[in-house]
């Protein structure tokens, strides 16, 4: 839940978003399942453990501390690969084979 904006809070437009693409791999079936809720609060389930995030300057050190709680750091591994200004990118460094659910904020080339 996002705070209401006070004087001083800069516009929602003005904070700046970045797109991240997380993946994982997680060892056990009960942490499988807590990853996968607990990223469905960040971003769009894209593939099986692939998600696409918008995130703030708040919300990604917030993803990492909640992940970070969950997953065994010796068998598990999480890959957060920053895309860059979520607005300036959209979805254009995006190309995919085969069928795939439309990505938020743009469209998307198939091949």
């Amino acid at each position: 839940m996002r705070c209401p904006p006070t004087p001083r809070s800069p516009p929602a437009d003005a904070v700046a978003r970045r797109r991240y693409l997380v993946a994982y791999d997680i060892r056990h079936p009960t942490r499988l399942r807590q990853v996968f809720k607990a990223m469905k609060g960040y971003g769009e389930h894209l593939q099986y453990s692939v998600f696409l995030c918008d995130l703030d300057g708040v919300e990604k050190p917030a993803m990492l501390l909640h992940l970070g709680s969950i997953i065994s750091h010796g068998e598990d591994s999480v890959a957060i690969v920053d895309l860059g200004e979520a607005r300036e990118w959209g979805s254009l460094c995006f190309e995919f084979m085969g069928t795939h659910r439309p990505l938020p904020g743009g469209s998307s080339l198939v091949v």
